[in-house]
């Protein structure tokens, strides 16, 4: 049972898939890709490729628990993923996920290029984390 999580961006969307036991975050990864279309259907190869069971999509809300237009995005991508793969797609609050994720990179000491490299798949870990916390 491999749970994958996406922090989703115009530019930059980055995925973690959990171990096969549903547990540990495993594989993390960057998607470079602007086409909204072929993003979508790099996420649902993914989840195939990968024998993916839930989807845990990364749903932005503001600090004060409203919501903008970048959840409406995050809306649109998971109707999307749910009727091309027919798995369950969970929209998972992702405040702070950035934020923290800048802070991780930062004590490890990456800087500049590094972090916009890494930034996206780290934060994707951290919603997956949160995620199998919860549902533990």
């Amino acid at each position: 049972m491999r749970i994958m999580a996406i922090d989703y961006g115009d530019a930059r969307t980055g995925v973690a898939i959990s171990d096969m036991s549903g547990t540990l975050t495993g594989r993390a990864f960057t998607i470079h890709d602007t086409y909204f279309d072929r993003l979508v259907q790099r996420l649902c190869d993914e989840a195939a490729e990968n024998g993916v069971s839930t989807i845990v999509l990364g749903y932005p809300k503001n600090m004060d628990g409203t919501l903008g237009p970048r959840a409406a995005k995050s809306e649109e991508l998971s109707k999307l993923l749910r009727a091309r793969t027919g798995l369950e797609v969970v929209l998972w609050d992702e405040r702070r996920t950035t934020v923290d994720a800048h802070r991780i990179l930062s004590e490890t000491g990456r800087r500049g290029k590094k972090v916009r490299d890494s930034i996206d798949s780290v934060a994707a870990s951290l919603i997956l984390e949160s995620y199998l916390n919860k549902i533990k």
